[in-house]
C-alpha cells in the first residue's frame, strides 16, 4: 500500500481561523493514524494578501497545539522547497506542459477587457465567466504575441460537454456538468500560479495521498481532477468537511470578529482543550468519550467519523471543557502556568506581594473554581484589595445571621483573636477553624454565625473561592484583623 501523506497548506494572512486549525488537525490525524507523514506547505502565491509575521502565527500555532510536521519549512525533505513562492519555475514548466497537451492555452486579454466583461456579466445578474476569447487563437498569432512580449496568463481548457464525476470520502460520488466549469487561470501574468493549480502540482510532486478541505471546494474539485487526468497523475483521496458555524446561518470568520486560536488562548483557554473541542466539531468518535489527548486521537481517529453536517461553535461547551481540563491538570503544571498571574494581581493593586507559599495556596484555591485562566484575577482580586460592599451581605437566612448577629460575631471574634497569641503563632486554616468553633460554643452562637460574618468581612463578596478560615490563612493575621475591624466599623455605622 502507498504510504499515507497529508499536508496542511495555509496562506500567510496573519490569522489562524479555527476552521484552518481543524483542517490541520484532521490532516495530521489521518497521517498519524495510518503511520504516514504530515507536511506543512506555505501557499503564498497571493502576494497581495501576504501579511508580515503571518508565518510565525502558523508555526507558533502548530507548536502550541503539539501538531508536529514531518516535512516543511525548517524540516526539509525530498520534496522541497515547501514555500510556493520559491517554486515559481516548477509551475511555469507544468503550465506550459498542459499547453502542449492541449489542456490549457495562452490568454492575452487585457485587464481592461476582462473588467468590461465582468461589468457586463454583473449587469445581467450572472457571475463572471471568461468568454474563452483566446481559447482557439491560431498558432502564428500566439507565437507573435509571445515574441512581442505581450503579457499573458495560462488558462485551463475545460471540456465543453459531458460530465466529471469524483468520489469524496465524506460526501460520496458527485457529478458536475462540464459546461458549468469556467476556463480558470492556472498561471498568472506575474509568473505565479493560482491557488488551484499550485495545489495540484505540489500535491502530486509531494506524494500527497489525502486532501482535507472545506466543502466550499466541492465545486472546484472537478477542475482539479481534470488537471490530474491531463497530466496522467493519480488522483488523491478527497475529504471535504462541512463548515464550523457561528450559528445556524453564519460561518465563523475573521471578518465577523470571531476568535482565532491565539485569541482563545489570550482569553484563558488551554491549547489542548481547544484542540480537543474543535476535533469534535464535525467528527464523532465510536464511543461516548469526549476527552482526548492528541496522542489518543492519533489512535482513535478515522475518516468515517467525519460528518456531512455543519457544526456550531459553542463557546459555552468549550468553556466547560476547558474548566474540566484545568480541574484535571497536575497541580505543579497549573502553578507553573498561573503563579505570575496571581502575583500580578497584587502588583497591579500596588500592595505587598505574598510569599511564594501563599501565592501557591491562592492559585490552588481557584483551580477547581475557574473555567478559564483569564478568570483568575477576578476571582482573587479581593485578596489584594477589599472591595466596597453592602452590609446586606451579612444577612443570610440559611446561616441564621443578620446585621446584629454579625456585629456581635465580629466583635467576639476580634476579642478572641487578640486574647489568644497562640492562634496568631499557629495561623493556619485548620487551627483557625477549631479555635472559632470554640468561640462560637463559648458565646452560644452557631458555627455559621461565626464563620459567615468572618467570610463576609474578609472578602466583601457573596461567594468566594474558599471558606472563611482558608481566606484568613491566606490574608494573614494582621490583614484579617484589619478587615474584621473594618467590618465592625461598617456595621456600627
Amino acid at each position: 500500500m502507498k504510504k499515507t501523506r497529508t499536508r496542511f497548506a495555509p496562506s500567510p494572512t496573519g490569522y489562524m481561523h479555527i476552521g484552518n486549525l481543524r483542517t490541520a488537525l484532521y490532516e495530521y490525524l489521518i497521517a498519524k493514524s495510518n503511520g504516514g507523514d504530515f507536511l506543512l506547505r506555505i501557499e503564498d502565491t497571493d502576494q497581495e494578501r501576504y501579511v508580515e509575521g503571518a508565518l510565525d502565527v502558523v508555526f507558533n500555532t502548530l507548536k502550541a497545539t503539539g501538531i508536529e510536521y514531518d516535512e516543511g519549512p525548517g524540516k526539509e525533505g525530498d520534496c522541497g522547497p515547501y514555500i510556493q513562492s520559491q517554486r515559481r519555475d516548477i509551475y511555469k514548466k507544468y503550465a506550459e506542459m498542459l499547453v502542449e497537451k492541449g489542456a490549457a492555452y495562452y490568454c492575452f486579454c487585457t485587464k481592461e477587457r476582462l473588467e468590461s466583461l465582468k461589468t457586463s456579466d454583473e449587469a445581467l445578474g450572472t457571475g463572471f465567466n471568461y468568454d474563452r476569447h483566446c481559447r482557439d487563437l491560431p498558432k502564428d498569432v500566439i507565437a507573435a504575441n509571445l515574441a512581442a512580449g505581450i503579457p499573458y496568463v495560462i488558462r485551463q481548457k475545460m471540456p465543453l460537454s459531458g460530465t466529471t464525476t469524483f468520489t469524496d470520502a465524506v460526501y460520496g460520488d458527485i457529478t458536475v456538468e462540464n459546461k458549468t466549469l469556467d476556463d480558470q487561470v492556472l498561471l498568472k501574468s506575474d509568473g505565479l500560479p493560482t491557488y488551484n493549480f499550485a495545489n495540484v502540482v505540489d500535491d502530486h510532486l509531494m506524494g500527497i495521498t489525502h486532501v482535507v478541505r472545506g466543502n466550499e471546494y466541492l465545486s472546484s474539485t472537478p477542475k482539479y481532477n481534470l488537471l490530474y487526468e491531463a497530466f496522467g497523475w493519480e488522483i488523491p483521496t478527497y475529504v471535504h468537511c462541512a463548515p464550523i458555524m457561528k450559528d445556524e446561518h453564519h460561518k465563523l470568520s475573521k471578518r465577523n470578529g470571531d476568535a482565532s486560536f491565539f485569541d482563545l488562548v489570550a482569553k484563558g483557554y488551554l491549547p489542548e482543550a481547544i484542540l480537543n473541542y474543535i476535533c469534535l466539531l464535525g467528527w464523532s468518535p465510536s464511543g461516548n468519550e469526549e476527552f482526548y489527548t492528541l496522542k489518543e486521537l492519533e489512535n482513535v481517529f478515522s475518516i468515517s467519523g467525519i460528518s456531512k453536517s455543519p457544526a456550531i461553535f459553542d463557546i459555552e461547551k468549550l468553556t466547560w471543557m476547558n474548566g474540566e481540563y484545568i480541574k484535571r491538570m497536575d497541580d505543579e503544571k497549573f502553578l507553573s502556568m498561573t503563579l505570575d498571574t496571581v502575583k500580578k494581581v497584587f502588583e497591579d493593586a500596588n500592595v505587598a506581594v505574598p510569599d511564594s507559599d501563599i501565592l501557591k495556596k491562592i492559585a490552588l484555591l481557584v483551580k477547581t473554581r475557574i473555567n478559564t485562566l483569564a478568570e483568575i484575577p477576578e476571582k482573587i482580586g479581593f485578596l489584594a484589595v477589599l472591595p466596597d460592599y453592602d452590609n446586606e451581605l451579612y444577612v443570610h437566612k440559611k446561616m441564621k445571621t443578620d446585621r446584629e448577629i454579625s456585629l456581635q460575631s465580629l466583635k467576639v471574634t476580634e476579642e478572641a483573636f487578640e486574647a489568644s497569641p497562640s492562634v496568631k503563632d499557629n495561623w493556619n486554616s485548620q487551627a483557625i477553624y477549631e479555635f472559632l468553633i470554640g468561640v462560637a460554643e463559648k458565646n452560644e452562637l452557631k458555627n455559621s454565625q461565626i464563620l459567615w460574618p468572618l467570610r463576609t468581612a474578609v472578602s466583601g463578596l457573596p461567594a468566594t473561592p474558599g471558606g472563611a478560615t482558608e481566606l484568613a490563612e491566606i490574608l494573614g493575621y494582621d490583614e484579617t484583623m484589619r478587615r474584621i475591624k473594618d467590618g465592625i466599623k461598617r456595621l456600627t455605622n
